[in-house]
């Protein structure tokens, strides 16, 4: 059974719904480490190598956030700078090849906002490109988003559909054997 690493990271962990309810679901599971950054890199100062060997020690990584402006928040993206340094996750760095990466966010809009008819112009996978393209430079494995959309009006049954999904995707992904990277450049 693959381990898992849930990088929660959420701006203020205290006043959400989605992710605190993603969080108390998947705590405690069997192989699941869940690791929220605000909670403990309130200053933003990383501890790199602590995140080093927090990755080394997984084979699965889910990157869970809220979608904010199109991009993860600050933490995250603080994250990502500082801990998938040159000699470690790419250019010579192999410590993520094959490891498996899955992001889980909610977006305030609905499905049909993520359209290009929408308000927002583009899906969501689309504007995720970036997390992919980090995923293909550092040899990672990249899996379909999974997503809880409407969350400015969800209510509680469909926060708990939406985790319950995750979960079960998590669960076969802690099955499943690590395939060949994704190295397809091209855009969807």
């Amino acid at each position: 059974m693959h381990n898992v690493l849930i990088v929660a990271a959420h701006r203020t962990p205290d006043a959400s719904r989605i992710n605190r309810a993603a969080i108390d679901t998947l705590t405690g599971m069997k192989n699941i480490t869940v690791h929220e950054l605000m909670r403990e890199y309130p200053d933003f100062n990383i501890d790199v190598a602590r995140e080093h060997q927090l990755l080394m020690a997984h084979d699965v990584v889910v990157l869970l956030f809220p979608f904010y402006w199109y991009s993860t928040p600050a933490i995250l993206k603080e994250w990502l700078d500082v801990v998938l340094t040159r000699g470690f996750a790419y250019a010579g760095g192999t410590a993520l090849q094959g490891k498996t990466l899955l992001v889980a966010t909610s977006t305030g809009g609905t499905a049909e906002a993520y359209t290009a008819g929408g308000y927002n112009q583009h899906p969501v996978e689309a504007l995720l490109l970036p997390l992919r393209n980090t995923a293909n430079r550092t040899g990672m494995v990249w899996q379909t988003p999974q997503l809880i959309q409407g969350a400015n009006a969800i209510t509680d049954e469909e926060i708990t559909l939406g985790v319950d999904q995750l979960v079960m995707r998590i669960s076969k992904l802690q099955g499943q054997h690590p395939r060949r990277p994704y190295h397809d450049q091209r855009a969807f």
